[in-house]
């Protein structure tokens, strides 16, 4: 949802306000129905889809178990000659618009402007390639993806949203050093200092793929079934221009509970931890972001920093963007980037994204080489293998708290130069990380690796989703609810005395090695009292299981 509605002058939402102390029964539109239907198809909370379109989460649910009914009556609602083609579609027809209007969806999130001519032209790619892979039984159908088809088209999938342009036009780089002028107005007129500006983008991560040259990638090409390659996440990654502030990951995936993370706390991963079908940041999971977390971090801040608290938020025209953010807090001004020329000045995508992708890449080679080598090891193909969405959360933390506050703050060279400390240090930072990867993958028998594959590899979390990626996600989310069907006891981590104490002694065993062999005592003695004061909250934990132990005994 892009926005909601308007309030009445009471301040209350006009479609709730009401004039007398008698209850009235509101009627609700067909449309605002399929509205519901559509933003809980797309993950959101009932009560995120009630407050942005004026009804009570009692009344988005009870659309909710109506929704086949709903449906039935949008295909007979419409006029005759809509009525006799929504009668006649095929299921072809139907599969290649789903698919469309997920990529369309896609290219919005990634702020990507569309033109009719590219629309059209994706559809029928689309409606091709599915008529190949349903046989001979379709090849008789025809579809010339018309003016008329995609008016019906955007009406039967409500995308009210489509960024338009004649011609898909390189972003303007005198219109973008005018806005640069005009946000330096707002920055001084606010009295904000570099540590109060705020940039925040969007961004999709393959979390499991690896450079295409590589036996493990030719391997899952060829291999039957869903590949881990296409499965990807989104991630919302920022910080102030001081680059002394990275805000914490939020991180949105297509499954709420992914088997790997049964029994875990997401309150406690180093991400903010989301979900929809479609792994995308809707308006709803933006809103809880900003007044959940990123206020009260940003009130926090300010505090330790003695800085007023007020914000300045940075950030691009993306679907996700609800238009109404000042209304959340009178403290942070949000500031739109014209979407022309995000691509030229938004801060994170001047390198702080890229960065922290290529760190990502760095830590999954050096956990690979250090996780196979030796005897007794896993092989590289069973590490692969045994790489799950946990271990690239911890990685996803990690790669963050690589990117160097040289790097947050170098970001804003092209928008606001004069707050930017050490520009030259700052361009070699990404070409560094590849030349680390480069010998990693070598080290690790990848002999076929260059450093152009690192670059593809590091480029193609950006691409747009290819038909292939789309039929096959769109056959994973299928996979996804099926599962979600059958319920599974979920198992809850349990650290018990026992676990602890036999812990407490492989770390004593470790640190009984380094006093012992280490010649250098000043550092082994720091390591060891370093140890044992990091072991404090553990002994903690074990203390206080004990006494309940001895307490129920």
């Amino acid at each position: 949802m892009s926005q909601k509605r308007p309030a009445s002058d009471s301040g209350v939402p006009s479609s709730i306000s009401t004039t007398s102390s008698k209850k009235t029964r509101k009627t609700i539109s067909l449309d605002t129905k399929l509205d519901v239907l559509r933003c809980l198809d797309e993950g959101e909370r009932a009560v995120d889809i009630g407050i942005a379109l004026g009804l009570t989460p009692t009344t988005v649910r009870t659309i909710r178990r109506n929704a086949d009914k709903i449906r039935a009556s949008a295909r007979w609602v419409t006029p005759l000659s809509a009525t006799t083609i929504s009668q006649s579609r095929s299921s072809l027809l139907e599969n290649m618009e789903r698919l469309l209007s997920v990529w369309i969806e896609d290219q919005n999130q990634r702020n990507v402007p569309l033109s009719l001519l590219v629309i059209q032209a994706k559809a029928k790619s689309l409606y091709d390639n599915l008529k190949i892979d349903q046989g001979e039984g379709s090849q008789t159908e025809t579809f010339t993806a018309s003016q008329g088809w995609f008016d019906q088209f955007k009406k039967r999938y409500h995308l009210h949203n489509i960024k338009m342009s004649d011609e898909a036009t390189s972003a303007d780089i005198a219109a973008a050093k005018i806005f640069s002028h005009y946000l330096k107005k707002i920055i001084a007129e606010g009295g904000y200092t570099p540590k109060q500006v705020f940039n925040v983008d969007e961004t999709g991560l393959y979390w499991k793929r690896m450079p295409e040259q590589t036996y493990i990638s030719q391997e899952e090409k060829t291999a039957p079934g869903f590949k881990a390659a296409k499965d990807r996440l989104t991630l919302l990654l920022g910080g102030n221009a001081a680059g002394d502030m990275k805000m914490k990951p939020l991180a949105v995936y297509q499954s709420e509970t992914p088997r790997a993370l049964k029994g875990f706390s997401k309150e406690h991963l180093p991400v903010i931890w989301r979900s929809n079908k479609k792994a995308w940041i809707t308006g709803a999971i933006f809103s809880e972001w900003l007044t959940l977390y990123a206020i009260p971090a940003w009130k926090e801040y300010c505090s330790k920093e003695n800085l007023d608290f007020k914000i300045l938020l940075l950030i691009d025209n993306a679907p996700a963007h609800p238009i109404n953010l000042d209304d959340m807090c009178k403290k942070v001004k949000v500031v739109f980037l014209p979407h022309n020329m995000t691509s030229l000045i938004q801060p994170m995508d001047q390198g702080a994204i890229s960065a922290f992708k290529a760190y990502y890449l760095r830590h999954i080679f050096d956990q690979l080489i250090r996780g196979t080598e030796g005897e007794g090891k896993p092989t590289i193909r069973q590490f692969w293998h045994d790489y799950n969405i946990l271990k690239c959360i911890n990685n996803i933390g990690k790669a963050w708290a690589d990117v160097t506050q040289a790097c947050m703050n170098g970001v804003w060279a092209k928008l606001w130069p004069e707050c930017v400390n050490d520009l030259k240090g700052f361009k070699d930072i990404i070409p560094a990380i590849k030349k680390d990867i480069l010998g990693l993958a070598k080290k690790a028998g990848f002999d076929e690796v260059e450093e152009d594959d690192v670059t593809q590899l590091l480029q193609s979390h950006g691409e747009e989703l290819t038909n292939e990626e789309l039929m096959q996600l769109e056959a994973m989310r299928a996979m996804e609810e099926k599962d979600q069907e059958v319920k599974v006891e979920t198992t809850h981590q349990n650290l018990t005395a026992k676990r602890l104490s036999e812990a407490f002694q492989m770390i004593e065993a470790g640190l009984q090695i380094l006093n012992d062999d280490d010649p250098d005592r000043e550092r082994s003695s720091k390591v060891i009292k370093g140890v044992g004061h990091l072991m404090t909250c553990y002994k903690e934990i074990y203390q206080e299981k004990k006494r309940k132990e001895n307490s129920n005994f």
